[in-house]
């Protein structure tokens, strides 16, 4: 198998200024999945639901080629449940709600036939189910991502310390890399953080863009300015799907194919916030793919022909 990712397949309850949604698909491994499906046809999927999960999403994960072996499905349980409110900033958000059903005894069993994946993408888990993960796995990936939140930085930071000298690369947001490291200034907090293990870090800014560090090496991609927002749900794990999909299709771990990466993922998750969920990750073309990625550069590019005296 290329790309392994494991993580949550939830249902939400969203509302933000531009409307509500009271029953939608969500969680890590769905975002993550989709997003990568773009890139490459082989990738499975680690993680677990109930019988209430509805059938045509399933279908909908197959038809992208995501091999769904490894998704749990508990007769008489229920889905994992997440509800949030978000602020008229759209970077904050409420949580109203927060019902784990089949979460709480979630034990990630790794099919025979994902056990040697090439790439991991670890969602956003308990670290210690993370760790699990990784102990079942009968080789060394070429790359292990992780991602975490401040939740297990403030219950579980043993065990996220445990699972970071096991990862290369860890993605967060700025604020739990600087809960993380202990330091505001990003750039210490990027030393601190690769000092615990990982040889790599992307730290996600929202509509600020994202940061890539590794040893001295920084680079860094703006977010595309969008009209509108409607959604910012799953952005972060669109990021890291469009991010590990596209490293897994040019198999090219290098520094420079990771900036190039970043800006792909940047991409897809510019698409996920234009509608609720993964609504718009469902049916994208290539040619807005492409067309996007001109965008980023077209942003990025120009020349000086200033001359200093």
């Amino acid at each position: 198998m290329k790309l392994l990712s494991v993580g949550t397949v939830a249902f939400d309850a969203l509302e933000t200024p531009f409307g509500k949604r009271d029953r939608i698909v969500g969680g890590s491994c769905t975002y993550i999945s989709l997003s990568a499906s773009y890139f490459l046809n082989d990738l499975g999927l680690v993680s677990v639901v109930g019988d209430d999960f509805p059938q045509e999403t399933i279908n909908l994960l197959e038809n992208k080629s995501i091999n769904l072996e490894g998704l749990q499905i508990k007769q008489g349980e229920k889905t994992f449940f997440w509800s949030g409110k978000y602020h008229n900033d759209m970077n904050t958000r409420d949580t109203l709600d927060t019902q784990l059903n089949v979460l709480e005894n979630f034990d990630p069993i790794i099919p025979e036939s994902f056990k040697n994946p090439e790439y991991v993408m670890l969602g956003n888990l308990v670290p210690a189910l993370q760790l699990k993960v990784l102990d079942r796995l009968e080789n060394t990936p070429k790359l292990v991502v992780l991602d975490t939140m401040n939740l297990w930085m403030d219950v579980a930071l043993e065990d996220l310390k445990k699972v970071l000298k096991r990862v290369d690369l860890l993605t967060i947001n700025d604020e739990e890399a600087r809960q993380l490291s202990g330091e505001y200034s990003l750039r210490k907090a990027a030393r601190i953080i690769l000092d615990m293990g990982p040889k790599y870090l992307i730290i996600k800014k929202g509509e600020h863009g994202a940061l890539l560090f590794h040893g001295e090496n920084i680079f860094y991609v703006p977010a595309l300015p969008l009209e509108e927002v409607f959604d910012p749900t799953g952005a972060g794990d669109t990021f890291a799907g469009g991010f590990i999909g596209y490293l897994s299709a040019t198999d090219d771990i290098s520094f420079e194919n990771m900036k190039r990466a970043v800006v792909m993922g940047s991409a897809m998750a510019s698409f996920c916030v234009e509608k609720f969920g993964p609504e718009r990750m469902e049916n994208l073309t290539q040619e807005e793919i492409n067309d996007r990625i001109a965008q980023f550069k077209k942003l990025t590019d120009f020349t000086m022909n200033y001359e200093f005296a």
